[in-house]
């Protein structure tokens, strides 16, 4: 068996991209008082309204542990409101609130001012989102069967 040198490793490939990706956000989004975590969230509930702090989880892929906190940061700046479910006092929902909102507007126009950066065409973006797309539902597939 050969063994692979760090940097042809596709894991730490992906990796990297994402740490480069997360770091070209920044600047865009210090401007708006954001983390990149904290627009993710921002963008799911600008597209979805109100939704419950474990759906919001499961979109963002975070656990309770790092999201509360990440919520609470949110909500101490204005930006979203938690409240108790109406129709279930065990759950928490959130949204957004009118200065989120605004900050939402004013974050669309990132991705456009950031794709430049990237150096890929349109084509090129679109076919290497598809292609983490795909690989990120084979893993989550296959997680725990054996590899064999």
């Amino acid at each position: 068996m050969t063994t692979l040198a760090l940097d042809d490793h596709l894991c730490f490939a992906l990796y990297s991209a994402s740490r480069a990706m997360t770091a070209a956000y920044r600047p865009l989004l210090a401007e708006l008082g954001l983390t990149y975590p904290q627009y993710l969230a921002l963008l799911v509930l600008r597209e979805e309204g109100r939704v419950s702090v474990g759906h919001l989880g499961e979109r963002l892929q975070l656990d309770s542990g790092t999201l509360s906190p990440l919520l609470k940061r949110m909500e101490a700046g204005g930006i979203v409101r938690r409240e108790r479910s109406t129709d279930d006092e065990r759950q928490v929902e959130v949204t957004l609130t009118a200065a989120g909102r605004r900050t939402a507007a004013k974050a669309e126009c990132i991705p456009e001012k950031l794709f430049p950066a990237t150096g890929l065409t349109v084509t090129q973006a679109v076919d290497l989102r598809e292609a983490i797309h795909t690989l990120t539902q084979t893993l989550v597939h296959n997680n725990g069967k054996d590899s064999q």
